[in-house]
């Protein structure tokens, strides 16, 4: 026999997708951060293949672009018109065989829409052929209810005889549940032959992939299968419905994986963690939260409840609560939320806090610095220590162009302090409340930017008599004058 490194994955790719009833590829459709064909390259990955070719047709430009931008290793051909599982394959090779210095060896065929399939199972069912020295080996699984799948007929001996399709099933082959879960590997110098000898004469008046293995065991030579350990890996998508159970079970392995490694969740199936996230021991994770795209986090850190970060990194021991984030840095023992928003580009540093209903964008808030509450930090930069009272708003947006504010360490910002950038508030500076800063600040100066105040007395009653505010006026006076009243 050759080899056992396999000379080529085939991934089938080609199919419409109708069920999922969408303008999105079906193997483009994502759980867990990755596509459905994403996880399954993944799993090819796990046997360094000399090959990998992802055989597209409906949507194929969407399709390409993501591969190129996912799996730039790896080639694809066009299945101009879908006549069958066959017909794919036997495009996949004549490319390989065509373009290629093709070394003859093991080539897997594996479907796109299999994101649970891993790589161990990929690895096993590689190591089963070469092991066997079979000519073909597919994996199967058991089904409590196999409705819908090939069925895999043995012979009295136990050996592969052949595979069924649901529709072309009798009732005595519609009774086993063993099941083809449609992914193989052939001896490349036995599945081309067999290929060409590939009729339609079914239902579906396509070319089966599955007729392959009764006209291998027609030739005499020897077909095993290997059943999968755990079913769910072969599941495939084909609707709304199968994708959110695939997601869901996605979703518990990852879970399982993380608590095992030390990470705690009060809530795990509220809990949804990226393939990508990354997470370090004594993690809490809170229900509702989400890490999303490669997200990092550091030991001792607290994330939720109520909380979705997307491509950030978060410091050791730091709190986050309640907030929304993308590509964002909160540094160790930060204090984040509740209710806040991080945008890209802020930085959050060592011991800092950005407060209820914050707002940040572009900015960095400095170690030790405070943005308690209702305040937008847009595209500026605050130093160590500094404290921004509540509803501070950094103006950052001219009507035409963005600017940058600077505020200097150990500065103390008044509250409802409107910063209009270009502006720079020195070291130790102080605004007052309700100020309009527009020019610099020098260190350790006050900034006061505010009218003066002006009384208009009586303006109530002459200008809104009769409302419930001009009453509370008039009784107060009147109280004012009986007091006065009786002092006398």
């Amino acid at each position: 026999m050759t080899e056992s490194r396999p000379a080529a994955v085939i991934i089938l790719a080609a199919g419409e997708g109708k069920r999922m009833k969408s303008s999105t590829p079906k193997v483009l459709h994502a759980i867990a951060g990755r596509s459905l064909i994403g996880h399954v390259l993944e799993a090819a990955s796990a046997v360094d293949p000399a090959h990998v070719v992802v055989v597209v047709g409906h949507g194929r430009d969407q399709v390409l672009a993501h591969l190129e931008e996912v799996a730039p290793w790896a080639d694809t051909v066009v299945q101009e018109e879908q006549h069958g599982t066959g017909h794919a394959v036997r495009i996949a090779m004549g490319a390989l065989i065509a373009e290629h210095a093709f070394t003859p060896g093991p080539v897997i065929v594996l479907s796109g829409d299999t994101p649970l399939l891993t790589g161990q199972t990929v690895a096993a069912l590689v190591e089963a052929h070469t092991s066997s020295h079979a000519a073909a080996t597919l994996l199967s699984a058991v089904l409590d209810d196999p409705s819908g799948y090939g069925r895999v007929v043995r012979d009295s001996h136990g050996a592969v005889e052949a595979i069924v399709e649901h529709r072309d099933a009798d009732a005595s082959i519609l009774d086993i549940a063993e099941i083809n879960a449609g992914m193989y590997v052939f001896d490349s110098a036995e599945l081309m032959p067999a290929l060409d000898r590939i009729g339609s004469d079914n239902d579906q008046g396509e070319q089966y992939l599955t007729d392959v293995v009764g006209i291998l065991r027609a030739q005499s030579h020897p077909v095993s299968a290997v059943r999968v350990p755990d079913s769910a890996e072969i599941l495939g998508v084909n609707d709304r419905v199968q994708l959110a159970e695939a997601a869901q079970i996605m979703r518990d392995r990852i879970n399982d994986r993380w608590m095992r490694s030390g990470v705690s969740m009060l809530d795990p199936t509220t809990t949804w963690i990226d393939v990508d996230v990354d997470l370090e021991a004594d993690v809490t994770l809170l229900p509702q939260t989400s890490l999303l795209g490669p997200t990092t986090v550091a030991s001792m850190a607290r994330i939720g409840p109520g909380t979705t970060l997307t491509s950030c990194e978060v410091g050791e021991g730091a709190v986050v609560i309640h907030t929304w984030a993308n590509l964002a840095v909160i540094g160790p023992r930060a204090s984040v939320g509740p209710f806040t928003y991080l945008r890209p580009g802020a930085r959050i540093g060592v011991d800092a806090k950005a407060g209820a209903f914050v707002e940040m964008k572009n900015a960095e808030l400095g170690d030790g610095a405070k943005v308690p509450h209702l305040s937008y930090v847009g595209d500026a930069e605050i130093g160590a220590g500094t404290n921004i009272g509540a509803a501070t708003i950094f103006v950052n947006y001219d009507g035409q162009q963005k600017h940058r504010a600077i505020v200097g360490k150990h500065a103390r910002v008044g509250s409802d302090t409107m910063i209009v950038a270009p502006v720079t508030i020195g070291d130790g500076a102080y605004t007052a409340a309700g100020s309009v800063v527009t020019e610099d600040v020098p260190p350790g100066a006050m900034a006061v930017g505010r009218a003066r105040q002006r009384n208009i007395d009586g303006w109530v009653e002459r200008r809104r008599p009769g409302t419930a505010s001009a009453q509370a006026a008039a009784e107060h006076d009147a109280g004012e004058t009986d007091s006065g009243a009786t002092d006398r």
